[in-house]
């Protein structure tokens, strides 16, 4: 049976998309079966791994709907083992065209279970705000990581993301975890990175997972050739960490 990993923070910026499509990719190099949904209006998972947004007909808009099932909205991409269900900028309509439905956050649940089985790993890219497409997303997860960059603000906005998954806990979804809190953007000539990172793990300890993404041009460079970071070089610092990401999500997922 697949895990839900949904990739959360309402803040932008901060490496979500990034660590969505990297991680996806390094599961599959991993020989792990990978889909990987686009829940952000943007769209930059998708277009990220080679899809062209604008030829896209069925994807997160239609099974949020669940006018389309997610294998007619499955795509291939440029990395191996990993299937994406694309978005589109339709998807900006959702919020309000789901205010009015029945059991409006569970949509994507009700949508994953015809697939789930089917997948090692389910990664969800979840758009940077908390509204019904975040909720969706968390109310379909087993579990959530949550980017955090070694930057000034990075614990800003921490404190109500957790108070949402806690409120998601209590009504929707008692079985959601925290997957662990991944630190990204980081810098070891920065002192203020140095401090952050020490800072997330004295607070949340175990939470935090052992790699520490760092700052790396390759990582910022292989988006805009529509693949992966390990597709575009996978000798790059950026690879290795996300690698070892996903190294350290299957060795944590076997021993449970």
């Amino acid at each position: 049976m697949g895990k839900i990993i949904a990739i959360a923070n309402q803040k932008g910026g901060v490496g979500k998309t990034t660590s969505s499509v990297n991680l996806a990719a390094s599961l599959g190099v991993l020989e792990k079966k990978v889909l990987l949904i686009d829940a952000d209006p943007q769209a930059n998972a998708s277009s990220g791994l080679g899809i062209d947004v604008e030829s896209v007909e069925i994807g997160t808009y239609q099974i949020l709907e669940h006018s389309n099932t997610p294998k007619e909205a499955v795509v291939q991409c440029s990395a191996p083992n990993v299937d994406v269900i694309p978005a589109h900028i339709d998807l900006v309509a959702i919020e309000i065209e789901l205010v009015d439905k029945e059991n409006r956050e569970y949509m994507l649940k009700k949508a994953l279970e015809s697939v789930k089985d089917e997948y090692d790993y389910i990664i969800i890219d979840c758009a940077p705000s908390l509204g019904l497409l975040t909720l969706n997303a968390l109310t379909a997860a087993d579990s959530v990581v949550i980017p955090i960059q070694c930057e000034y603000f990075a614990l800003e906005g921490l404190g109500k993301l957790l108070n949402t998954i806690k409120s998601i806990q209590k009504i929707h979804n008692p079985e959601l975890d925290i997957e662990g809190l991944l630190l990204t953007m980081y810098d070891s000539r920065l002192r203020l990175s140095n401090q952050v990172v020490e800072e997330v793990q004295k607070h949340f300890n175990d939470m935090v997972f052992e790699t520490i993404i760092q700052r790396n041009v390759k990582l910022s460079e292989a988006p805009s050739f529509g693949e992966s970071i390990i597709n575009y070089d996978a000798t790059s610092k950026g690879a290795t960490n996300y690698l070892h990401l996903a190294q350290e999500i299957i060795k944590k997922n076997d021993i449970q």
